[in-house]
């Protein structure tokens, strides 16, 4: 297979190592706003930098990975379905939800598969909590809480641009709620404080933000994030049920300290970000996405996937605005 990745920042550049090692991807072109970073990355992976993303359409790509700024995201959507390319993208669709919609008619208009970028679907640990789950292991589930730590906040250029901590950050937790659990989210209430730099306030975001989400079966979660974590960066969910409470990513890198005599001691190396942490995540996904792209598995997260994150998203946004609960119902969902 030729495919064409285009974007080679922090995770395209990941990307493009990860695809240039695939067995079944027989050449990668790349392609980038800036095209010497495109020829950087080229000139490490073997690749082919492309010198625009026009080029990238026009060389006969049998597929395309989408790792760009969100911003040019639903563009680039529109154009791989258009041109009948199954595609990758990183989240999200869009900054906001009219133009997911969008991007989800054009795909849906092709009938060419988009898979989105929600790793955490591809992690041992979250898998195996899906199957605990599924398989009534913890019996009936009452309490989920999701955590989300960022050890440092982005550039300040970055937020506007962003979405806002719950688009952008907290939606894989949305997302993998809804993975883990088999249920949807009916209703939330979030708030958010922007008591760190002054740079959250003047994008009109928050460093820290925390919702309570209640889910079609009376299951209550909760779903808390960060950009200050100076600790490390931490990702977690616990799964509480009447038999049995499981813990996802709980290990001897986990940046927590227990103050207990007998707790176990501190993480020697804890995890200094989501690319070390997630890295055969990644790889898995890039991996499901070759064989959707070859016809030989089934999509394993498309964009009504996503759009169903985004909603729970948008309804904490406006829940935090509003400082009210919200109804997931209040959100529009049709395409």
């Amino acid at each position: 297979m030729r495919i064409g990745l285009i974007g080679t920042g922090r995770i395209g550049a990941f990307h493009a190592g990860v695809l240039s090692r695939h067995p079944e991807v027989g050449s990668l072109v790349v392609a980038d706003a800036d095209p010497a970073r495109a020829a950087e990355v080229a000139g490490i992976t073997g690749a082919i930098a492309a010198p625009t993303v026009d080029d990238v359409f026009a060389w006969g790509v049998d597929a395309v990975v989408i790792a760009s700024a969100t911003a040019a995201h639903p563009d680039l959507i529109a154009r791989a379905a258009r041109a009948g390319l199954p595609a990758f993208c990183e989240k999200p669709i869009a900054l906001d939800l009219p133009g997911t919609l969008r991007a989800l008619r054009e795909v849906d208009a092709s009938d060419t598969p988009l898979q989105l970028g929600f790793m955490r679907r591809f992690d041992t640990g979250y898998r195996a909590a899906r199957d605990a789950v599924r398989a009534g292991r913890l019996g009936r589930l009452h309490t989920v809480r999701a955590i989300t730590s960022d050890p440092a906040p982005p550039p300040a250029a970055y937020l506007p641009l962003s979405g806002g901590l719950y688009r952008d950050c907290l939606v894989h937790d949305f997302d993998i709620l809804r993975w883990v659990t088999g249920r949807e989210v009916t209703e939330v209430y979030a708030t958010g404080s922007d008591t760190g730099h002054a740079m959250f306030r003047e994008a009109g975001d928050v460093d820290t933000a925390a919702a309570l989400l209640t889910l079609d079966d009376g299951t209550l979660a909760t779903a808390t994030a960060t950009r200050c974590n100076g600790a490390g960066y931490d990702v977690r969910m616990e799964l509480a049920g009447e038999r049995d409470q499981i813990a996802v990513g709980l290990d001897d890198r986990t940046p927590l300290t227990s103050t207990e005599p007998l707790g176990p001691p501190p993480a020697d190396n804890p995890w200094p970000g989501f690319l070390e942490r997630f890295a055969p995540a990644y790889a898995a996904e890039l991996d499901a996405f070759v064989r959707l792209a070859r016809g030989d598995r089934d999509n394993p997260c498309d964009g009504h996937e996503a759009l169903r994150a985004l909603r729970i998203a948008e309804a904490c946004e406006l829940s935090r605005r509003e400082r009210r609960p919200v109804r997931l119902e209040e959100i529009a969902s049709a395409l």
